[in-house]
């Protein structure tokens, strides 16, 4: 561009009159908008000057306070320069212009192992897994327990908290686990979390460095995966069979763990239970190597027969386990409050960081949900669920004999709120699930919860907690005719997999 035709831009630009419009922008605002656009395009050059503020204030006809408070502006961001000679434009540092089209940004190199699952329904889709019964939660029973929360601390509650969580939660929960999942803690030891994935996000920054190695199921937990990734861990699969994560001679002498995350009482998504056997073995050897246990206690309180499973943190003392547990299946997911029970010498060494690390928070809820505990409106709502969730798994069993017109297996479903079938590979998972999403089938496949997938990983996994029993055999037949409809042989009479 010229010289005489930069003076006529710049002429142009400050005698354009400004837009007076009530529904529009203020007339300081358009001006400052204009003077600040006409830097960064280059328009007005570095080192020039701009009229005086009554001089350019007759020039657009208006009043010298909306030139100066639009100078004044600039000035503060630093796109002016007030000199006594007058106002002249800063230098800025100056880039060239980018394609419009332009590779992806940089990001940091932990993210790359982490992928998004394919299938993300809502909360009220049919057969989406981890979803608890929304619509039988005693939500008056909760609104009241807020309102005594607020009216007896006021804007107190207000403020920061503990930066492990309310003392009157962590010693509700530390009496609840004593009594029904025989965890040996104390209030001091529990960290109030949001939900589980914070938890696992908490133990891999207190416990590890990057580099270190971490041990998780296989099939397993997508969010534990990464939890690890996030904090650079290297992450080696163990397998789990029929009777949970299966650990070997060799895995400990070749990949050596830091951590270990593990379901014990109901593996997700197999839904097996790690035998005491395993246990005992899991927590001597983890001693003899340094390595510390996740155990994730995942819907244990959800168990259909029998007596609840004891955890695998109370089996001895100073188990080197850490064990987390979320109130998201067993309220509702929005509440987003979990918890952290740290081994003594673990909370030893980590205290002083504690405090720096975590800012207590969400205190209404968490005062709320200890009252919740305390006046018995808990322990009764988790024995309606149990009864509603067992019935519905058994309509579930019932309906997936008679609707589920190809060949499967049925494992788990002892416990929780999903059953996982398995299917011969004959029937590809990620396809049906695909196909099911379209449907507003909001299964997933049990391909995807595995990091190196076996044949025996092909099945689907049905979440009843959200689903009504009534809706079983409609949506079953659905998926049975989009089943056989995409399968890549005709399915034989047998209804097991071989």
């Amino acid at each position: 561009m010229t010289a005489p035709e930069s003076a006529h831009r710049t002429r142009t630009l400050l005698e354009a009159p400004l837009v007076r419009d009530q529904q529009g922008l203020p007339l300081q605002r358009q001006l400052y908008q204009r003077l600040r656009q006409a830097i960064l395009d280059g328009m007005l050059l570095p080192g020039s000057r701009l009229p005086g503020s009554r001089a350019l204030a007759e020039t657009l006809a208006v009043s010298r306070n909306t030139v100066t408070a639009a100078y004044e502006q600039l000035v503060a961001e630093g796109f002016l320069q007030p000199e006594q000679r007058g106002t002249k434009v800063v230098e800025l540092s100056r880039h060239e212009t980018r394609p419009a089209l332009e590779a992806p940004p940089s990001t940091a190199r932990r993210l790359a192992p982490i992928r998004s699952c394919r299938f993300q329904p809502e909360d009220d889709a049919d057969f989406r897994p981890g979803v608890p019964a929304l619509s039988h939660f005693p939500l008056t029973a909760w609104r009241q327990g807020l309102d005594r929360t607020l009216r007896a601390h006021g804007p107190s509650l207000l403020g920061y908290g503990d930066p492990q969580g309310e003392p009157a939660l962590r010693a509700s929960i530390a009496r609840h686990l004593a009594l029904t999942r025989g965890v040996r803690c104390a209030p001091r030891q529990i960290i109030i979390t949001e939900g589980t994935q914070d938890a696992l996000t908490l133990c891999v920054q207190l416990l590890t460095n990057p580099g270190d190695r971490a041990w998780i199921e296989d099939p397993g937990y997508r969010g534990a995966k990464t939890a690890m990734h996030s904090g650079d861990l290297q992450v080696y699969p163990i397998r789990v069979d029929g009777e949970g994560i299966r650990t070997s001679a060799d895995d400990w002498r070749t990949h050596p763990p830091r951590l270990i995350y593990t379901t014990p009482s109901h593996q997700y998504p197999s839904g097996a239970v790690l035998s005491v056997a395993r246990r005992l073995a899991l927590i001597e050897a983890a001693r003899r190597h340094g390595a510390w246990i996740i155990e994730d206690d995942y819907d244990s309180e959800f168990r259909h027969s029998g007596a609840p499973i004891v955890a695998m943190q109370g089996l001895e003392p100073q188990a080197p386990v850490l064990y987390v547990g979320t109130f998201s299946k067993t309220m509702f997911p929005a509440l987003r409050l979990g918890f952290l029970v740290l081994p003594d010498e673990v909370l030893t060494a980590v205290r002083p960081a504690l405090a720096e690390m975590l800012r207590g928070g969400n205190r209404s809820h968490q005062l709320a949900l200890a009252d919740f505990i305390e006046s018995g409106q808990y322990g009764r709502h988790l024995g309606r669920m149990r009864r509603l969730y067992r019935e519905r798994q058994q309509a579930l069993r019932a309906a997936l004999s008679s609707c589920l017109l190809v060949p499967h297996d049925i494992v788990g479903g002892h416990a929780g709120l999903h059953l996982t079938v398995r299917l011969p590979l004959d029937y590809p998972d990620q396809e049906i699930a695909a196909a099911a999403q379209r449907q507003s089938i909001a299964l997933q496949p049990l391909s995807d919860f595995a990091i190196r997938r076996l044949p025996q990983d092909n099945g689907l996994v049905l979440g009843y907690g959200n689903t009504s029993s009534d809706k079983f055999e409609p949506l079953l037949s659905k998926l049975s005719s989009l089943i056989l409809a995409m399968a890549r042989i005709n399915p034989p009479d047998a209804r097991s997999v071989t």
